[in-house]
């Protein structure tokens, strides 16, 4: 929601308020509303006189434009011309309408009628200022696009390729017309003086030589100029441009700064009681000025050779001078003629002025505006359109080699899928739910008790043909291999190594060694097992670290292909922050520039420049600031735009703002 709509409310609800406490002085019923049922007062005549099908209708409209019908952006110019028809309705079987017969029409009948009309004022009101926003905004976009341009020669000589089509159409109009006019001059005076007919091949030369000629004297014009600057006349265009689009947001913003500032100031407390001295139908002046003031600012808007304080003296000097409010001044403020002459304007302004102003706007801004798409990229569009042949031709001759790459790209894609994604996902989850098959080890549990239940016999049988040992001694022995001690086999080979060729002929010495190879067997066994417990231990994690690299590859696919189709959404996202930061640069810049009068208090082109610039940070904080965050934020954002405080303390509030939301804003 904009601050539009808060505008409009608020006077809807000073509408509401006025009409209640005039229902609440006149009648015993402090329950009576303008969308309520009307309600007998026990006097006969006057119940005589009121249509209850045309206080129903009156009431509809009403209801239709309230600010309770419009929660999103104010009501349609349609919509608020069918509840102004609801006003007057047409008796086409009288030939006479509702204003001939307003002096037969009861008190609570003219009541409603003021309260629709008024309030549909107020959603037009609300209508043109939503238009100048929207109008205002785009400009600033095209005044950068033209800095871009003057910043840049390249980019300036882009723009001269770009617009030359258009340069060319224009001379070749220029020279035809021109040479058309001077044989429509040289055919006249033949036909005075000389009296006779030449022939089409003569009529065809001496055109085509007015032609040349034409084409000559510009060329010689503007040779000069091409010579000593060629870009110089291209950048005084531009330049040109840009001040004229200056102009048109500067005239916009003084516009808007008038409207939101001297239209509708009703000026009415919390009970329903104008604030104003004098005449308590004062408000009704004021609603009937304000739509004089609407009708001048869009009639003048787009009247750019007009200064700012020129366009602002023309406008309240034609609202003080206006003829239908100096007459409905005259007369007493609930006569036929002031609210006639109201709903007049307000169709006038409706049905005519504001599509003038928005068709004014539009022509301006594509005259003086960044050029369009087709004029940008015609030259990309030609190339393309150019070599669309030798493409298509490159195409069917690869068809086949396209398409193998295609379904090779889909295979590797598929097995990708399965072979890096898919598989360590089941490993994962089989090695969570301890799966056999997806255990991790080196060698077999069996392995590793077998070569050592064969180290147990090799050494007790050694120790049994070498030494008188009893099964007691035999049962040590065993016990003290599980441990790793060979001492029986390490005494006999220790003795056999004094006389190592005898204890090679009896083959002790060599048993003894082989006994030797077991036990490194075992143990080299044994540190394996070891690794297998840790690897075991870790399953889980190698697990994961194989998922990564598919894993990470997908989340990277996803998020580029979610990039090129999800559109420019996550960049804008990103930018809003940093938009934030530059639009409280923007409003930093205009309270600190500002020509503010001797009380301090902002003009209108100031004040209309930025009102542009909140309504762009409060859609913005909007999107990402919580509920109760954002309605703080607003109480700032209400005294950043309240005139009353004045410029410093404006600039004050921005500072507020700058350190209270921060974190909103890096």
């Amino acid at each position: 929601m904009s601050f539009v709509l808060d505008q409009v409310r608020h006077i809807d609800g000073q509408l509401d308020r006025l009409h209640w406490a005039k229902q609440s002085s006149t009648t015993s019923s402090p329950e009576l509303s303008s969308t309520s049922e009307e309600t007998s007062t026990g006097d006969d005549s006057v119940e005589s006189t009121i249509d209850s099908d045309r206080l129903a209708d009156l009431q509809a409209a009403i209801k239709l434009v309230s600010t309770a019908s419009s929660r999103d952006a104010p009501l349609s110019s349609k919509l608020i011309l069918s509840a102004l028809h609801v006003a007057y309705k047409t008796d086409p079987t009288s030939g006479t309408n509702d204003r001939d017969q307003i002096q037969t029409s009861s008190t609570a009948e003219q009541d409603l009628q003021w309260l629709l009309v008024s309030k549909a004022a107020a959603q037009a009101y609300g209508l043109i200022i939503n238009v100048l926003l929207e109008q205002t905004l785009p400009l600033g976009r095209d005044i950068w696009y033209w800095d871009e341009v003057l910043g840049s020669s390249f980019r300036l000589g882009l723009y001269s390729v770009q617009t030359a089509p258009q340069r060319f159409w224009r001379l070749s109009k220029s020279v035809y017309f021109d040479a058309r006019s001077r044989f429509d001059q040289n055919r006249t005076i033949q036909d005075v003086d000389e009296q006779h007919v030449t022939s089409y091949s003569q009529s065809w030369s001496k055109f085509y030589g007015l032609v040349k000629d034409s084409i000559r004297e510009r060329s010689l014009a503007n040779m000069q100029s091409k010579v000593t600057a060629p870009l110089m006349l291209y950048r005084s265009e531009v330049r040109s441009k840009q001040q004229r689009l200056k102009k048109l947001r500067e005239m916009s913003a003084c516009g808007l700064g008038v409207l939101v500032d001297e239209g509708m100031n009703l000026d009415v407390d919390e009970v329903g009681i104008s604030r104003a001295k004098g005449n308590k139908n004062e408000w009704k002046t004021v609603v009937l000025k304000s739509v004089s003031l609407m009708e001048n600012v869009l009639c003048h808007l787009t009247v750019l050779d007009l200064g700012i304080h020129e366009f602002e003296d023309t406008v309240f000097m034609r609202v003080e001078e206006d003829a239908e409010l100096t007459h409905a001044n005259t007369v007493d403020a609930d006569s036929s003629q002031r609210l006639a002459a109201m709903v007049n304007r307000l169709q006038l302004i409706l049905q005519t002025h504001l599509p003038n102003h928005e068709s004014s706007s539009k022509q301006l801004v594509k005259k003086y505006g960044r050029p369009t798409r087709l004029v940008r990229y015609w030259m990309p569009a030609t190339a393309l359109l150019l070599s669309s042949t030798t493409l298509l031709r490159v195409l069917v001759n690869r068809k086949a080699q396209i398409l193998t790459w295609v379904q090779d790209l889909g295979a590797t894609v598929m097995d990708f899928w399965y072979n890096w994604v898919m598989e360590p996902v089941q490993r994962v989850v089989g090695t969570i739910r301890h799966d056999k098959d997806s255990e991790i080890s080196i060698m077999s549990k069996e392995s590793l008790e077998g070569d050592r239940a064969s180290l147990e016999r090799m050494v007790v049988d050694f120790a049994r043909d070498n030494t008188s040992t009893d099964e007691v001694e035999l049962a040590n022995i065993r016990a003290k291999v599980r441990e790793g001690d060979l001492t029986p086999v390490l005494r006999a080979y220790e003795k056999d190594l004094r006389r190592p060729f005898i204890g090679t002929i009896r083959g002790e010495l060599i048993r003894a060694l082989l006994i030797q190879v077991q036990k490194t067997k075992v143990d080299v066994e044994v540190a394996v097992g070891g690794i297998d417990a840790l690897l075991k231990s870790q399953e889980l994690v190698f697990g994961f670290v194989g998922l990564t690299p598919g894993v990470l590859v997908c989340i990277g696919l996803f998020r580029w292909l979610g990039g090129v189709f999800g559109g420019q959404k996550g960049k804008e996202e990103q930018k809003t922050l940093g938009g934030m930061v530059r639009l409280l640069r923007n409003i930093d810049r205009i309270l600190s520039a500002s020509t503010h009068s001797n009380n301090g208090v902002l003009s209108y082109k100031d004040h209309g420049m930025l009102l542009c610039e909140v309504h762009v940070l409060r859609q913005s904080a909007r999107r990402i600031m919580p509920d109760q965050i954002y309605t703080e934020f607003l109480e700032e954002i209400n005294d950043l735009v309240d005139l009353r405080i004045g410029v410093e303390r404006q600039i004050r509030v921005v500072d507020r703002i700058r350190w209270a939301y921060s974190a909103w804003m890096r």
